[in-house]
């Protein structure tokens, strides 16, 4: 069981985002990838604007397990406005109806199943794109957010700090590493055919990398795993030199920016999703402790190579900025905090941490 989102988020999604709901009023909402953690944003901030604004709206989240959802959710999957349609995004029964919008998160990046199962994630990604095009094709959508990814850019030169939405390259199609970047090109492809052929708007939004309530604390995300050591008062270790250069957003900032997309972005015109704040590993290993007030001390097992080029996955904003108004609200210290806030982090006192120090030894 997860706890409701913090009340201050909720506020600020909504403060940020008021003028657009109007146009929903009476509509109803489809989401794929509802109960991940783009998903549990969504819907929580969906519903809350719900009862806010009385729009007498509805969302319908698709999930293979509706019981697991209604566990680890239930002040969510008990508002009347949500229906939890049991299926799998790839060959789900539609429901009927008319459904004004659709969210297709469905697929969030996974390096275990990229190197199991690259097969069973690219044909995720295909036909859940393809099936979720058909619905909303097929039951008087005039919305459809995709929700792709800053990996269909590929490797991002050192010398290129920011990467932008014209920037030219691509990833390498013949490594079988680049089926989640390839399979997020290839649904974004997809986009522009089925808009070709049907009156939809489809909006496309890059989404970088991000911190916040919901976030994996087990699985490939660097600030999951640093976040979980040190709110456990462990060492933070980072495996390999600490210069790849990364940054994040905070996951109410991603909800604002996602609704503005769906509501008022131009369609079939990519837009990149994230913070534009730059910060080594190492620096984000060490920013956490004294972010959150945990005494974790941070080790690096390697040595940096003088004169390697630096790895980045940092995206430019300046489109969002400039077409859609969106600003990052919340600096990484706060999203840090906030996060293990919501996670059940209670800071040592200085008195108990000079004391496990000194049984330590």
């Amino acid at each position: 069981m997860t706890p409701p989102l913090a009340k201050d988020d909720l506020d600020l999604i909504l403060a940020k985002t008021a003028p657009l709901w109007e146009e929903m009023r009476g509509s109803r909402l489809f989401i794929t990838g509802g109960t991940g953690f783009f998903g549990c944003w969504l819907v929580e901030s969906f519903l809350a604007a719900n009862r806010q604004f009385e729009l007498l709206a509805e969302i319908t989240i698709l999930t293979r397990s509706p019981e697991a959802f209604r566990e680890k959710c239930p002040h969510l999957s008990g508002d009347p406005a949500l229906t939890l349609l049991c299926g799998d995004v790839s060959r789900f029964e539609f429901p009927p109806g008319e459904y004004r919008y659709v969210i297709h998160a469905a697929t969030e990046a996974s390096a275990k199943m990229i190197a199991e199962r690259p097969q069973q994630m690219l044909a995720t990604i295909l036909d859940g794109t393809r099936r979720s095009l058909d619905f909303a094709t097929t039951h008087g959508t005039r919305k459809y957010l995709l929700t792709s990814s800053g990996a269909v850019y590929g490797e991002q030169p050192p010398e290129v700090s920011h990467i932008a939405e014209d920037f030219p390259g691509a990833p390498n199609p013949l490594r079988a590493s680049s089926v989640y970047a390839e399979g997020k090109r290839a649904a974004e492809l997809m986009c522009a055919v089925y808009q070709a052929a049907f009156p939809i708007e489809c909006k496309i939004a890059r989404c970088f990398a991000f911190v916040g309530p919901h976030l994996p604390l087990d699985t490939h995300f660097a600030v999951g795993n640093f976040l979980r050591d040190a709110m456990q008062e462990r060492t933070i270790l980072i495996e390999g030199d600490g210069t790849p250069r990364r940054s994040y957003m905070y996951a109410a900032d991603l909800a604002i920016w996602l609704w503005t997309m769906l509501f008022v972005a131009p369609s079939l015109e990519a837009i990149n999703v994230g913070s534009d704040q730059s910060i080594s590993i190492r620096a984000l290993a060490e920013t956490i402790p004294a972010a959150i007030g945990s005494s974790s001390q941070v080790q690096i097992a390697k040595s940096p190579q003088p004169g390697a080029p630096v790895r980045q996955y940092v995206p430019s904003i300046a489109k969002a900025e400039q077409k859609l108004g969106l600003t990052c609200s919340i600096a990484l210290d706060e999203a840090l905090r906030r996060t293990a806030a919501w996670y059940g982090y209670a800071p040592l006192t200085a008195a108990v941490q000079f004391d496990r120090r000194e049984r330590e030894g």
